[in-house]
């Protein structure tokens, strides 16, 4: 089974009334995900697509019970919108607004840790069981059912790996974002644990980039992991002080540099590709 979504995922949108919020659903719906509410405060009554919004989390619950909600809601109100969604009951939550205030997030993922919830996101493009559920703002024609597990930070590259690997006959079991942000909900060593636990991941491809220490903490646990990782980062060229278009993706005080990196991942048998479309030629030397 893939992690967290697979056929029968009910998803809720909040924000479905707005511009992003009404695309992504409709993509949504194409791909075959079970969207069955939407939620904007004042909206209420009106449908989207087909699919009936409410005014809050609470009533859109009592009438579809959603497994999972996907925000759409400018930052400004995200907060709000994942936080009803975490009083409200639902486990999964996924963030696709960017610029959340760092303290909004860091409050969300305690919450979400006492509520026995996960948060992927924000800043995330979101997750994806190919053929299965799509929960984001990925591209739909891209993906392949199959045995390699992708986590990611950035959204385009990741795109650019799962089109390589599909190109080469290697589906993916479940594609994460775990979004660009300095503090994120799910993170790349939960993930990786997911996909070690997973019966349907034989090979893991990690998707990183310059900034911050987490993939040297993926690295940590690779060191232990019994399934094989291959990893493309971003970055190689960046100069000091830079910043990679995220949050998260800015090298300080000598920290997160794309050397550090490779060399963390290299030293616990990860295979390092220098370009995107390297990767499935690794995956296939690991499997």
């Amino acid at each position: 089974m893939s992690l967290f979504i697979d056929r029968d995922t009910k998803v809720l949108i909040q924000g479905i009334t707005g511009n992003q919020g009404a695309f992504h659903t409709q993509q949504m719906l194409a791909y075959g995900t079970k969207v069955v509410a939407g939620v904007t405060p004042g909206r209420g009554g009106r449908e989207v697509l087909g699919v009936p919004v409410y005014d809050t989390v609470k009533l859109a619950i009592e009438k579809h019970d959603p497994d999972a909600t996907a925000i759409f809601v400018p930052a400004a109100f995200a907060y709000e919108a994942a936080l009803e969604a975490l009083e409200a009951g639902i486990k999964l939550i996924v963030i696709i607004s960017e610029h959340l205030p760092l303290h909004d997030t860091l409050k969300l993922v305690a919450l979400a840790k006492v509520k026995g919830a996960t948060i992927i996101g924000p800043n995330t493009f979101g997750i994806i069981a190919p053929s299965r559920c799509k929960i984001g703002i990925m591209p739909n024609p891209i993906y392949r059912p199959g045995p390699v597990g992708l986590v990611a930070r950035s959204g385009t590259l990741s795109y650019e790996v799962a089109a390589s690997l599909s190109e080469a006959g290697l589906g993916q079991s479940t594609v994460i974002g775990i979004g660009g942000d300095r503090v994120v909900g799910l993170t790349f060593v939960e993930a990786l644990e997911l996909f070690t636990r997973d019966p349907e991941t034989e090979a893991v491809v990690l998707v990183g980039e310059i900034g911050g220490t987490a993939e040297e903490e993926a690295a940590a646990y690779i060191k232990t992991m019994p399934k094989p990782v291959v990893a493309y980062l971003a970055g190689s060229s960046a100069p000091p002080g830079k910043r990679m278009g995220h949050a998260g993706a800015i090298i300080e005080r000598g920290r997160g540099t794309y050397e550090a990196k490779v060399k963390a991942l290299e030293e616990v048998g990860a295979k390092i590709a220098a370009f995107p479309w390297e990767v499935p030629g690794l995956v296939r030397e690991v499997l």
